[in-house]
């Protein structure tokens, strides 16, 4: 197998032409604590989960949203917790408390911010993926870079700033907030392939 090329920043120019990432697994949307219950029995039963968090933008000054949604993924699945509708279920509290299954984010010093202004918890497990790429030399800290440098695929964020609070989510939105959870699986778990093989080569961009 040839070594994998990498670079320290990739050229963001370079993104869009790439073919596109999209999760292809099933995706559970919760709008229930029984629902919640359920989906947080079965994400503990399972090895590794990627985490990410949506808030509805605001366009004012002064104007601020909580978190609305939780999406949490396995390798083919993700369950989007709508915490506007449910808020901060103790099924949901349980799994982020949870010490057992290594939970996968990015930037998730963020996202635990916002989770903490809707309820108290003890943090669980978790890892930030910003805090291990520098270990093979990559700079970039944006999930779109790292998913476009590791994998030569492209991850749309044309949904980042839609109504994460509208009555129903629609599919775009479902399928972007899945693939954002599931991409922290596939960027963690390469860069713990590559920092134990060696199998790659960096290519250093100014």
């Amino acid at each position: 197998m040839m070594n994998k090329l990498i670079y320290n920043k990739f050229d963001k120019s370079a993104v869009s032409s790439l073919p596109r990432a999209v999760f292809e697994g099933k995706i559970h949307v919760i709008i229930s604590r029984t629902q919640a219950e359920r989906a947080v029995n079965y994400l503990l039963t399972q090895p590794i989960l990627g985490l990410d968090t949506e808030t509805r933008p605001a366009f004012t000054r002064g104007t601020f949203y909580h978190v609305a949604l939780l999406q949490v993924a396995t390798y083919d699945q993700c369950f989007l917790f709508r915490l506007n509708v449910i808020g901060m279920t103790p099924a949901i509290v349980r799994l982020l408390e949870d010490t057992t299954v290594p939970k996968i984010g990015l930037s998730w010093h963020d996202d635990l911010l916002g989770l903490h202004k809707l309820g108290k918890f003890n943090n669980g497990s978790f890892i930030d993926i910003q805090d291990h790429v520098c270990e093979i030399g990559i700079e970039d800290l944006s999930l779109q870079k790292l998913y476009a440098n590791l994998f030569g695929q492209y991850i749309s964020k044309a949904q980042r700033l839609t109504n994460w609070e509208c009555d129903i989510l629609n599919e775009k939105q479902k399928l972007y907030a899945a693939t954002d959870a599931w991409a922290c699986i596939r960027i963690y778990e390469e860069l713990q392939r590559l920092k134990t093989t060696g199998d790659y080569t960096l290519v250093e961009q100014q």
